[in-house]
């Protein structure tokens, strides 16, 4: 799994011009699913995500988590963080799980996000043509592969 997490003072997914999702300050995370990706890999990034010490605390110091801070988590599936750009300039991704596989594991790492954070997540809908707008808060933004690990 390849996340790109931004820390956000707020953030939406608008489907056919109705709104899916909004969050206020926490973290929007865009998430990539191949098949080489597990459950261990679920449980594994989401507790970094939800443990990232990326918000400010009383000192102006990136020492808290966006659990510590009370704030959300909004969710968008993004095959294209796959993407292979080695051959020519149109991107191949070859890499990204199709729906059978990804689907599942996306509503799993979701869950998985609830549990860790203790309370709902938001989401994007798979699959769907999505508008997301947020307001990168900093700019913050961490990119997280489950296959980098160590």
């Amino acid at each position: 799994m390849r996340a790109v997490i931004q820390r956000v003072t707020h953030a939406n997914v608008v489907i056919n011009d109705h709104v899916r999702s909004a969050i206020s300050k926490g973290l929007l995370v865009l998430v990539g699913i191949e098949d080489a990706d597990t459950p261990e890999d679920i449980v594994w990034l989401s507790g970094k995500i939800v443990n990232l010490r990326i918000f400010d605390d009383a000192n102006g110091v990136m020492n808290e988590s966006v659990k510590e801070k009370g704030g959300d988590i909004l969710v968008v599936s993004q095959f294209t963080l796959h993407a292979s750009t080695k051959k020519g300039n149109r991107p191949s991704y070859i890499r990204a799980s199709k729906p059978p596989i990804a689907i599942p594991l996306y509503e799993q790492f979701v869950q998985q996000l609830q549990t860790d954070l203790g309370k709902p997540v938001f989401t994007g809908e798979f699959g769907a043509d999505m508008k997301v707008t947020l307001l990168n808060d900093g700019p913050v933004t961490i990119v997280i592969d489950t296959k980098n690990k160590e």
